[in-house]
């Protein structure tokens, strides 16, 4: 296809497809004339994912191109690859972890334990190599310093929940036929999920406060 299909089809202006080939984000295509390129369904579904990260996930240019060297690794094995593309993907805050207060303390003691408990063993063995275990025990941390709840039970409840929903994300993935087309679904729909489970947890905080403290009205 021609880069005016392209467009078409991604849903993206050739402008900024030439700006996604300028800074690498997407691999040149197979050049016919002097002026024109012929391009593929890999360059497609390679600008679903870069508008996945950069229009929806809101990345800068150049973390989005960390991801990309990470997804296109190929010394990895799978498990390992779409382990370090997702890596990859920006975290939250992680600054709490590094402290050396009780807290800080308390919080890996805590993060290891929920970890033991769940039977993560992949998650223990990485430790503070891992982004997200690094933003657990920064978030657990937080947690403590202000006297909300973070013992055990309330944290195994998440834990739980999460290792169910880590069935459902890998389901789906497994829908993509290659495994570098996994590796890009899972780079994407990581991006693109978070913000439907963070609206459907506040959707069902909603629902269940109005069974158990309203009157089942809706206030307008």
């Amino acid at each position: 296809m021609r880069m005016a299909e392209l467009s078409d089809r991604s849903g993206i202006t050739t402008a900024t497809i030439k700006y996604y080939l300028r800074e690498g984000l997407l691999r040149p295509g197979r050049r016919i004339s002097a002026t024109q390129a012929e391009y593929d369904e890999d360059h497609l579904r390679r600008l679903r994912l870069v508008r996945a990260l950069i229009q929806v996930g809101r990345m800068p240019v150049a973390t989005a191109r960390e991801v990309l060297v990470a997804v296109e690794d190929e010394s990895l094995d799978h498990h390992m690859r779409l382990g370090a593309a997702v890596w990859a993907l920006p975290q939250g805050s992680t600054d709490a972890a590094d402290g050396q207060d009780e807290a800080a303390r308390t919080a890996r003691r805590r993060a290891d334990a929920l970890l033991e408990e769940l039977g993560w063993t992949m998650a223990r063995q990485d430790g503070d190599r891992s982004p997200a275990y690094r933003t657990l025990v920064a978030a657990i941390a937080g947690l403590s310093r202000t006297g909300y709840p973070c013992d055990q039970g309330d944290l195994l409840a998440y834990g739980r929940l999460a290792g169910e929903l880590a069935v459902t994300d890998l389901d789906m993935i497994e829908r993509y036929g290659t495994a570098y087309e996994q590796i890009e679904a899972a780079v994407a729909l990581t991006v693109l999920y978070e913000p439907v489970l963070l609206s459907l947890r506040r959707l069902a905080e909603a629902e269940e406060s109005n069974r158990r403290f309203g009157d089942g009205g809706c206030d307008v």
